[in-house]
């Protein structure tokens, strides 16, 4: 197996979210990368040279799953019970999409998975998204990628394209449990979602197989290591 340090293909599944895309436009500056191939539903307002879109039905993954190939697998599918309807389509988003992704990458050759969980997901957990969020990392622990990376970020910050209420109130509380614990939340810390693209970019580079697992307040660090603009850590 040849594992590339440059002129590698990403494959971005969630590039219209708020990671994904802060992920899509760091993949586009990065010199590692030839190619960035997202997977989307509809057609996003950006271009670039490197940037390859694939409109797909996600319904129908045989019909895109050919195109799955390159180095790494980000995927950073995610939505809200709120937005998905019912715990059926939550599911579908969160466990099935990604996980066709993942299955499809590692079957076309794709050496390493860098996926966006999130804190507290456990498959055993009272909670229904942190357990479709456990039972997701399981999944994909058992598919014979080289290298997995699985990172869990706290609430996420950065400015949404859609209005998600109570993702807002999550936010602004967190902050302001951040200030007064001085820092010290430890794996509930939030996290801007630029630092969470970065982190997976970074993660991407170590270049050492294994399954790793990065909670929230370690991101940081790995996206310092990324060279992410100041401004935005």
């Amino acid at each position: 197996m040849e594992i590339l340090v440059n002129k590698k293909t990403a494959l971005v599944f969630g590039a219209s979210g708020l990671v994904g895309s802060q992920l899509t436009q760091q993949l586009l500056d990065h010199p590692a990368y030839t190619t960035v191939r997202i997977f989307v539903r509809h057609q996003l307002d950006i271009t670039h040279p490197k940037l390859d879109q694939q409109l797909i039905d996600f319904n129908n993954p045989v019909s895109f799953e050919d195109h799955i190939k390159g180095n790494d697998l980000f995927l950073c599918l995610g939505t809200t019970m709120a937005k998905a309807g019912s715990r059926e389509a939550f599911y579908k988003v969160d466990f099935t999409y990604a996980y066709q992704a993942a299955q499809a990458a590692v079957n076309n050759g794709v050496n390493q998975l860098l996926l966006v969980s999130a804190v507290g997901a456990d498959s055993n957990s009272l909670f229904y998204y942190s357990r479709v969020k456990g039972e997701l990392e399981e999944a994909v622990k058992k598919l014979p990628f080289w290298a997995i990376h699985i990172l869990q970020p706290s609430v996420l910050l950065g400015d949404r394209k859609e209005n998600r209420i109570g993702e807002r109130i999550g936010a602004r509380l967190s902050l302001g449990a951040h200030r007064l614990s001085g820092g010290r939340l430890g794996k509930y810390e939030p996290v801007e979602a630029a630092v969470v693209a970065g982190a997976m970019i970074q993660s991407a580079q170590q270049l050492q197989s294994g399954q790793f697992t990065i909670p929230s307040h370690e991101l940081k660090f790995l996206a310092d290591a990324s060279g992410l603009p100041e401004k935005i850590r």
